[in-house]
C-alpha cells in the first residue's frame, strides 16, 4: 500500500506577515493607501477628536477611511461585514494595520463624517486610472 505524508487540517500555525508587503503596487488598495496616507488633507476629519489630554485613544481616521472605501469598492456597505473583513481578510488587515474596529465605530464614523467625507462622491472617482 502507498505511503503518503501525514496531514492534519485541524492544526494551528503561526505565520509571519508584513502587512505593508500585502499592499502591492499597481493595485487599487495600494492607490487608496497612498492617496489617503500621502496626498489627502485629513485635517477636517481630525477636528472632532478632542482626546489629546484625556479619554481613550481613537482609531486613526485615515485607517477607518481606508477600510471603508476599500469595502465600498468591493460592494461591502454593512459595517458588520466590514468588521468581519478586518478580522479575516489579509488586505483589510493590511489597510487597518491589523486593528479591528467595532461595527458601531465604523457606522458612527460614516454617519458623523458624512459632510466632511462625501462617501458617495468617492465611489465615482476614477481611482483605477491613478494606479499606473
Amino acid at each position: 500500500m502507498a505511503k503518503f505524508k501525514h496531514y492534519d487540517y485541524n492544526q494551528m500555525s503561526m505565520v509571519v506577515i508584513n502587512y505593508l508587503e500585502q499592499i502591492q503596487p499597481g493595485t487599487f488598495e495600494f492607490a487608496l493607501h497612498y492617496l489617503i496616507s500621502e496626498k489627502l488633507d485629513l485635517s477636517a476629519i481630525h477636528k472632532p477628536y478632542k482626546n489629546d489630554t484625556e479619554g481613550r485613544p481613537a482609531y486613526d481616521p485615515a485607517i477607518l477611511l481606508k477600510i471603508i472605501l476599500f469595502a465600498y469598492s468591493k460592494g461591502i456597505t454593512s459595517s458588520r461585514e466590514i468588521q468581519w473583513c478586518c478580522e479575516t481578510n489579509i488586505i483589510f488587515k493590511a489597510l487597518s494595520c491589523d486593528t479591528v474596529p467595532h461595527f458601531t465605530t465604523i457606522a458612527h464614523f460614516i454617519s458623523s463624517r458624512a459632510q466632511a467625507i462625501p462617501f458617495k462622491h468617492w465611489m465615482r472617482l476614477p481611482i483605477r486610472s491613478m494606479l499606473f
